[in-house]
């Protein structure tokens, strides 16, 4: 997995490239949400629209990302998940937890 900050002014928006399997990568990511964070973002997009495959440690790291982000009174938004990510969402009842829409601009709205 790779991520890449696209936009730190508001909203700022994260992409993350190719198979979210938690480890050191989403350390890194962790780090990185919480340094948007410090930095002022409010509303933080993150944009999945390279992955293809995700596991429980990848859930856990977005559950990490969306915590710090509403912890700091902030809105964490999922974008571009594909069917079996957002299936993956709905078993775990993480739809419930995450804002999640087609596209960046949907979410923008």
């Amino acid at each position: 997995m790779k991520f890449t900050v696209e936009q730190t002014t508001e909203p700022a928006i994260i992409a993350i490239n190719g198979d979210v399997l938690g480890g050191a990568d989403a350390m890194e990511f962790t780090r990185g949400v919480g340094q948007l964070v410090r930095d002022g973002a409010r509303k933080v997009i993150v944009d999945l629209n390279g992955v293809e495959l995700m596991n429980s440690s990848g859930l856990g790291m977005l559950v990490g990302g969306a915590k710090t982000v509403r912890g700091a009174g902030g809105e964490f938004c999922v974008v571009g998940a594909n069917q079996k990510i957002l299936s993956l969402f709905k078993m775990t009842r993480l739809d419930a937890v995450f804002r999640t829409f087609a596209t960046r601009e949907d979410a923008l709205v």
